[in-house]
């Protein structure tokens, strides 16, 4: 493990983590909301302490530029770490949220687009903050890393590696040729869409800055909002249904976005991915229209059709938004939502979970294993569609969910070791692990984070770096042979 050259790049990411807040800062300055000197000085700390790290740990040897897969692990999670640690300090420094720890889980559940948040009082904290804190979001969905390997040509050999430590889902695809032209291939299309939703919501009677906020929000299936009350602060059909869709568009992958843009939409509808996560939007969508219409919970159906097909959306995306309190709905509306919990987006969107793709494999494994026994001398092979998937696809897949099943568990034991209740550290651990946001019980939908003690909240801070890079990932830094020559 080079260490200097790890350090270099993570050098590097950090001062561009630095330069964004540029952003906010502006926002600051128009709103004059006092945001302006925190913002400017946290820029300031971060792009001085990551470019010094980026020019004392160059290394200008002919070895400088290849990068081991090894490293490429280290860059990632040690990069997500440090941009966590660097994007809490505008809100440590505004003096909005206060402890350290709050500012870290504010800053890591952005850029992991988790969406769990320690603020009680949204409307209260300045704009500036505010936009900072939803871009954090935007910046994380699509990847810093990824975002890197768009801008940073130095990052263009060995940039593989970062690239599959860091986007979601079993095998990423490489569109371009050049990993480089990938990342901005996928920055663009994310990009597309972001602008495009921003204009539809300003439509729908939002000012620029909330559009861009819900937009960063949806696009990168995170969740925060500008409003105490979520998207149901605007009590608005037309908002929901626009977000509903989208948080729909960043649940899938986006290499398949790309397909249609290219005039190939049959592609998408061959995908068979894609097919099981629409079947089961529509399936969850219509079953919970009619338990919550019969339940009495809604007066008309078209209420139970808006209120059902976002929260759908919502939590199977892992986005987090909501418009209504769920916990308030029949036992088997809550069933499903927690079942969509564990599931995710697809592989290769910017939304948490599972993934499809996985929950897929392990259902055709599990009964290929069926048919062995009936039929012991056949030959069989899991698939899917038309292709056959690799057996160390196939353990690859058992061995994260044993890990993220695993992992879980562990967390929600260590968060009620500190004194919360069995219910709500299940939640939270899952909220956080799955990149959901909002859980059930003490962090559910009308719930935050904030009365937590704070050694859960290190705990869950963990877990959300964890979920947003794949486990292994993460994990992989605690493995002895990791380290070993």
């Amino acid at each position: 493990m080079r260490w200097r050259y790890v350090l270099h790049v993570i050098g590097a990411l950090v001062a561009c983590v630095g330069l964004t807040m540029v952003l906010p800062l502006a926002w600051g300055l128009y709103y004059h909301d006092g945001t302006a000197a925190p913002l400017a000085m946290s820029m300031g700390i971060t792009v001085a302490l990551g470019g010094i790290a980026f020019l004392v740990f160059r290394d200008r040897s002919h070895k400088a530029s290849i990068m081991t897969h090894r490293e490429g692990m280290a860059i990632v999670a040690l990069g997500w770490f440090a941009a966590g640690a660097f994007g809490g300090l505008p809100f440590y420094l505004g003096g909005t949220f206060g402890s350290v720890v709050d500012c870290v889980f504010e800053s890591l559940s952005g850029f992991s687009t988790t969406g769990s948040s320690v603020l009680a009082d949204i409307e209260a904290v300045p704009r500036g903050l505010l936009f900072w804190r939803s871009l954090t979001h935007w910046l994380g969905g699509m990847g810093i890393i990824v975002l890197s390997l768009a801008i940073l040509p130095f990052l263009g050999v060995g940039g593989m590696q970062l690239y599959k430590a860091e986007v979601p889902g079993p095998s990423p695809d490489k569109l371009k040729p050049r990993i480089k032209d990938t990342a901005m291939t996928l920055w663009k299309v994310y990009v597309l869409f972001s602008a495009l939703e921003t204009v539809l919501l300003m439509f729908g009677g939002m000012d620029l800055f909330e559009a861009l906020c819900h937009t960063f929000g949806t696009m990168a299936t995170g969740g925060f909002s500008t409003r105490n009350a979520s998207v149901a602060g605007f009590d608005s059909a037309y908002i929901d249904y626009v977000i509903t869709v989208f948080m729909l568009i960043a649940g899938v992958n986006f290499s398949l976005h790309y397909l249609v843009l290219k005039w190939k939409p049959s592609a998408m509808l061959k995908d068979p991915e894609f097919r099981v996560f629409a079947g089961m939007v529509l399936v969850f969508v219509v079953i919970l229209t009619i338990t919550v219409y019969v339940a009495g919970n809604y007066d008309n159906l078209a209420d139970s059709v808006r209120y059902t097909s976002f929260q759908v959306a919502s939590i199977l995306t892992t986005t987090g938004f909501a418009t209504a309190d769920y916990e308030l709905w029949p036992g088997l509306a809550q069933a499903i939502l927690l079942f969509c919990m564990f599931v995710g987006g697809c592989a290769g969107s910017t939304g948490g979970g599972m993934k499809v793709m996985r929950i897929m494999l392990l259902f055709k494994q599990s009964y290929q294993e069926l048919f062995r026994l009936i039929h012991p001398r056949s030959v069989s092979h899991v698939k899917m569609g038309r292709t056959v998937v690799k057996d160390d696809v196939i353990s690859g897949v058992w061995g994260f969910a044993f890990l993220w099943v695993g992992l879980l568990v562990l967390a929600a034991f260590v968060v009620a070791a500190t004194g919360v209740d069995v219910v709500t550290s299940f939640a939270a651990s899952l909220a956080c692990i799955g990149n959901i946001g909002p859980g059930i019980g003490g962090v559910g939908p009308t719930d935050n984070f904030a009365w937590m003690p704070d050694a859960a909240k290190w705990v869950l801070t963990f877990c959300m770096v964890l979920g947003r890079l794949e486990i292994y990932t993460v994990i992989i830094l605690f493995v002895p042979e990791f380290w070993r020559k």
